[in-house]
């Protein structure tokens, strides 16, 4: 476990890198049960302490005291590990970057437009960090790929709006699993938090 960590949550415990790891794992209990119980186990802690956190986390965003997403993020995790400019079509925004050590080649993104308000907030793959590169729709593994890697390997594909906050969808055409399998149709994968849950056929 990275040091980076803090007490298991609670009502008179600090809000920290941990928590905040599992609010990320309590959306993503929905469609991996199996692999949140396993990323429990590997950060010492439960479901019970995954449910107050998020509870805990609810409050924090709700609270007529909040000053900002990327002022709660700072509160929450720390300084970012690095911050730099991210243009979406004319678009520049300010993108801060957060280890999550459950998954040490990802980062935390959050893209904050000039005056702070927070425009979107999701996994992304670390920087210099070789990502997957899926060739067919078999190689889709919960987990594995974030939503920029889903969306170059198999481009075009048709965003779709999420089933709740913090998920996303994308519609894609399938491909064959290897030399001779020309398998088509439609897919759609489901992400939280911008990371791969599952795929499945249209």
């Amino acid at each position: 476990m990275s040091p980076v960590s803090d007490p298991v949550p609670g009502s008179s415990t600090a809000f920290g890198p941990l928590a905040f790891q599992l609010v990320l794992l309590r959306r993503m209990a929905d469609y991996q049960p199996v692999l949140v119980e396993e990323a429990l186990r590997e950060l010492g802690t439960d479901r019970t302490a995954m449910r107050e956190a998020n509870r805990r986390w609810q409050a924090i965003i709700r609270s007529p005291r909040q000053r900002g997403a990327g002022t709660r993020y700072r509160s929450v995790l720390g300084p970012p590990e690095s911050t730099g400019e991210r243009r979406v079509g004319e678009l520049a925004f300010e993108a801060s970057l957060w280890p999550v050590p459950l998954w040490p080649d990802l980062r935390f993104e959050v893209l904050a437009a000039p005056g702070g308000a927070v425009w979107n907030e999701w996994l992304v793959r670390a920087p210099g960090t070789p990502g997957p590169e899926p060739r067919a729709v078999a190689d889709l593994r919960p987990w594995s790929c974030t939503v920029d890697e889903v969306a170059r390997a198999f481009a075009p594909v048709r965003p779709m709006e999420g089933t709740a906050p913090g998920r996303w969808q994308l519609a894609f055409g399938g491909r064959g699993d290897g030399p001779g399998d020309e398998r088509g149709g439609e897919y759609v994968a489901d992400f939280t938090w911008g990371l791969l849950q599952q795929v499945t056929r249209r």
